[in-house]
């Protein structure tokens, strides 16, 4: 044994020249990502769309069961009017003053009053409310505990319509009518509470301005004691009055003053004037005109006197005459001017003593005004301190008053507008709202969960995928057939006869060998340079359908008349022969492998097929997968020479080494993908490994293809057609 393995060719022996596989220029695989059509996302929802019906009918019914045990829930609404106009008070300025209660800060406020617990807490004891809206029975220490922190009403809802001076109060509850009872409660007690508060707070101004007003008053009557205490001591009564008549006075004794200076100054001038013998001085006083006269006289006398002593002697009776005259009138002149003089002067000194009286008078006058004017101003603050006192006393007294009466109204800027009365139907649960919801919802999220489904699929299912993903061709595509035993009844027999026999067996398989042989046609014409002798199936993992599909296409190649040697190269779990039912196989591959038997001896004929022969693989070894690679090379160059085509069923490539062997040996290499099973990145890895090895890849199958796998549903048409031509043809023949 050993020496004949020694014989057995080399590992990666190259093959011989009329085994050079054609390779042809493929290019690289795509790294890109998949561009996946819009029609692809349509196409999956039409396919699963059963399933999304099914889980929105499944939904809506687990909606409509819930919706339906559901205790229904009621809510009345109450509704608080907010005057914008309303006095807020009876009596008073205030009463006619416009308030802040249009503002939407005055509203937001009301709203957290109408929360507050002064105002839900007597609704709540007076229905109940804490106990009833418990989730579970409470124990009387947390009851205890619940009614003594502050009330919170969860079913409770205040808000207010956009745009309105309105308060909406609405409770929710599982009765009707005590939703509505509750509501009109709350809005009550709510107005209740604002009276309440404006009496406490009208109460507690009187109360707190009765106090002020008795130490008001003490306050008023010390000021007007002190007020009449400094009349007393100014010795008058009204001090405001004397101040004004001082006024006056000085006033005009200021006047008076100013024309004695402007006297005095004038008669001091004249008797200056006339102190230094000025004529003209004279002649201004009160007596100037007789003064004139006597000057015109005495000028006269003179003048005659002069023209008497110039004609007469003195002894002359006329010159003695005009002398006397002469004297006589100078001494009444001297004696005038005497007497205007002291007249002057009389003048001039009674100016200048009125003059100082006067001066006297306002200085005296000035200072008593001075005096009564720095008291005047004690006196006013004393008097104004008072009238204050006696105003803010008056005043306050008349508030009080007014704050007696005012309590006593209620407020009518805060009505309540509309009572809340029980409602016919439950505002929860909505059941139509909550059927569309839930469908709509489910219907999303169904198609959205079959989309990520399909996104997270890393199987090959399309047919366009081939190309776009590994650049290679698709060479053919084979529909899902349920039982494989249905397969091999209907190769055993002509196709005549299986068209006379349409039972539900050729129904599946008639569309499958039609797949088969279009699958031949693809390999077998699909190069011109020159014909594939050898061709190897394999698979990127186990269980793909390999060897069901190298099978088929072998019996398919020499129904046409063809010479075909099927070679089971799969050692380590050999399956063809159970598919065609053989159990007495001889030594088989394995066998030859080892020159224990010629391969033309271990060859299996087939009664049925007189064209196919088939060499199975003996028994299943390990070791004997190892010498696949070195023995194959030299049974293809005789095999080649003898039959038309050699059909090699092989290893998956992924994990085993002879796949790779066979791969470099044969004429071209056929992958099997399960469509919708098959990982991408396997097939990938396939692809890559055979061109890395030169090998002569022809192309990828897609098997077990169904209608609900692909988008590419064109692809699966035929086979309908097939179908529906098959059973017609059956039916015209009266089967």
């Amino acid at each position: 044994m050993a020496k004949e393995l020694e014989n057995l060719p080399t590992l990666f022996e190259a093959p011989t020249a009329s085994r050079v596989p054609i390779m042809r220029d493929a290019p690289p695989l795509s790294d890109e990502a998949e561009a996946v059509p819009l029609n692809h996302y349509l196409w999956i929802i039409r396919r699963q769309a059963w399933k999304i019906a099914l889980f929105v009918i499944t939904s809506l019914l687990a909606t409509f069961l819930i919706t339906s045990r559901l205790t229904p829930i009621y809510e009345a609404i109450s509704t608080i009017n907010i005057d914008r106009q309303a006095p807020s008070s009876v009596l008073g300025t205030d009463s006619q003053k416009e308030g802040l209660v249009g503002d939407d800060l005055y509203v937001m406020t009301q709203m957290k009053i109408i929360e507050s617990d002064a105002v839900l807490r007597p609704v709540a004891r007076k229905f109940n409310l804490i106990e009833r809206e418990a989730k579970a029975p409470l124990t009387p220490a947390q009851l205890e505990s619940v009614r003594s922190a502050p009330t919170v009403l969860k079913q409770l809802h205040v808000n207010r319509p956009t745009n309105t001076l309105l308060i909406n109060i609405s409770y929710r509850s599982t009765s009707p009518q005590l939703s509505a009872d509750v509501a009109n409660a709350i809005a009550q007690s709510y107005l209740e509470n604002i009276y309440r508060l404006q009496a406490t707070s009208a109460t507690s101004a009187a109360s707190f301005m009765t106090k002020q007003l008795d130490e008001l008053k003490a306050k008023m009557e010390r000021s007007g004691q002190a007020l009449a205490q400094f009349e007393r001591e100014l010795n008058v009564i009204n001090p405001e009055q004397k101040t004004t008549i001082m006024s006056a006075r000085l006033l005009q004794l200021n006047t008076e003053y100013t024309n004695a200076q402007a006297d005095r100054v004038k008669k001091e001038a004249i008797f200056n004037s006339m102190k230094s013998g000025s004529l003209a001085a004279e002649q201004i006083s009160g007596q100037g005109e007789d003064l004139q006269r006597l000057q015109e006289r005495l000028n006269q006398a003179r003048e005659n006197f002069a023209q008497i002593k110039a004609s007469k002697g003195p002894n002359h009776p006329d010159y003695k005459k005009a002398q006397s005259q002469l004297d006589e009138i100078t001494a009444q002149w001297t004696a005038t001017r005497e007497q205007i003089m002291q007249r002057v002067e009389t003048d001039f000194k009674q100016a200048k003593n009125r003059e100082m009286m006067l001066q006297d008078a306002v200085s005296e006058t000035k200072s008593d005004f001075d005096k009564l004017n720095s008291r005047s101003f004690e006196y006013q603050r004393l008097k104004d301190d008072a009238d204050a006192d006696k105003k803010l006393y008056d005043q306050l007294l008349t508030s009080i008053q007014q704050a007696g009466i005012n309590a006593g109204f209620q407020n009518k800027s805060i009505v309540i507008s509309d009572l809340a009365r029980p409602q016919l139907g439950p505002v929860f649960p909505k059941k139509l709202l909550n059927l569309a919801i839930a469908g709509l919802l489910s219907a999303l999220f169904g198609i959205a969960a079959v989309l990520l489904l399909d996104a997270l699929d890393t199987t090959v299912r399309d047919p366009e995928q081939v190309h776009r993903l590994y650049q290679t061709e698709l060479i053919g595509v084979l529909p899902q057939v349920r039982d494989h035993r249905t397969l091999m009844s209907t190769q055993t027999t002509t196709s005549e006869q299986a068209l006379m026999r349409p039972d539900a067996s050729n129904a599946q398989s008639g569309p499958f060998n039609e797949g088969v042989r279009m699958l031949r046609n693809s390999i077998l014409l699909s190069d011109f340079d020159r014909r594939l002798r050898s061709l190897l199936f394999t698979s990127a993992t186990p269980g793909e359908g390999k060897s069901t599909v190298a099978l088929h296409v072998a019996l398919a190649h020499s129904e046409q008349g063809k010479k075909t040697l099927l070679i089971d190269a799969d050692l380590r779990r050999p399956t063809l022969d159970k598919r065609l039912g053989l159990s007495d196989i001889g030594l088989g591959l394995s066998g030859v492998l080892v020159g224990d038997i010629a391969w033309q001896d271990a060859i299996v004929q087939l009664p049925s097929h007189p064209n196919l022969s088939f060499l199975p693989a003996g028994a299943a070894s390990r070791r004997m997968s190892d010498l696949v690679g070195t023995g194959i090379p030299d049974i293809l160059d005789e095999a080649i020479s003898a039959y038309d085509l050699v059909i090699l069923d092989g290893p998956p490539i992924l994990g085993f080494a002879e796949p790779m062997q066979l791969a470099i040996a044969v004429d071209g290499v056929v992958i099997i993908a399960v469509a919708g099973e098959t990982n991408r990145k396997a097939v990938g890895s396939v692809v890559a490994t055979l061109r890395r090895l030169r090998a002569n890849l022809v192309g990828i199958v897609l098997n077990r293809m169904s209608k609900g796998s692909t988008s590419g549903y064109y692809y699966y048409r035929y086979y309908d057609y097939y179908k529906n031509s098959y059973s017609g043809e059956a039916e015209a023949k009266g089967l």
